[in-house]
């Protein structure tokens, strides 16, 4: 395949026989990529603010896959699909189904026994899923737009700005952000909370 990607801190490789599922061919370059999928994102941002989802949607493997589907479609084949391989981060892959379900469960049971605030559990919800790393790439911008349906939609409250950077790119904010990750890994949610609002 034509294309040479390079990865920063915190982005999972994608497999060679995932890049054959390149829609556009012209690629060449991981910044050329990246131009691409945010268009992409960008529509399915549009989708979820053209629509009202409500919890009973939102929480189900249909949705997820929906909404990663409806963020790569455009770029990715496999967009959509649940990866089929272990990557440097995530459950093994065929624990996904049920690790997803689980989280989807957990969210429910915390909304309706107020065991965290709104914004936690849509922050929680974002550092599961991401950990869970359902699709063969592009794990954490879907967290993180599937928390911003969550907090909108379920919630009523504004989008996060999630540091109000591309968090693509390498830079002090996206480091910000992966040491909010790792943070959370440990048990300690609140440096995410506090970056999903910065």
């Amino acid at each position: 395949m034509g294309i040479e990607l390079n990865y920063i801190e915190g982005q999972t490789p994608v497999d060679e026989d995932e890049k054959y599922g390149l829609r556009i061919l012209s690629i060449t370059t991981r910044e050329e990529l990246d131009e691409f999928e945010q268009l992409n994102i960008e529509k399915a941002v549009e989708w979820t603010m053209r629509r009202k989802f409500s919890q009973e949607i939102i929480f189900t493997e249909q949705f997820v896959k929906e909404l990663h589907l409806r963020m790569y479609d455009d770029v990715w084949k496999w967009a959509g699909k649940f990866r089929t391989t272990n990557k440097n981060i995530g459950v093994d892959w065929q624990i996904i189904s049920v690790s997803l379900k689980q989280l989807l469960d957990d969210c429910k049971f915390w909304i309706e026994s107020n065991t965290f605030p709104e914004e936690e559990i849509a922050v929680r919800f974002s550092h599961r899923i991401v950990c869970i790393h359902c699709f063969p790439n592009g794990n954490g911008r879907h967290s993180r737009l599937i928390a911003d349906v969550i907090i909108s939609h379920i919630f009523n409250k504004p989008v996060f700005s999630w540091g109000s950077s591309n968090l693509v790119k390498q830079g002090e904010v996206r480091k910000q952000y992966i040491d909010a990750i790792q943070s959370a890994d440990k048990g300690n949610i609140l440096p995410l909370l506090y970056f999903a609002r910065s």
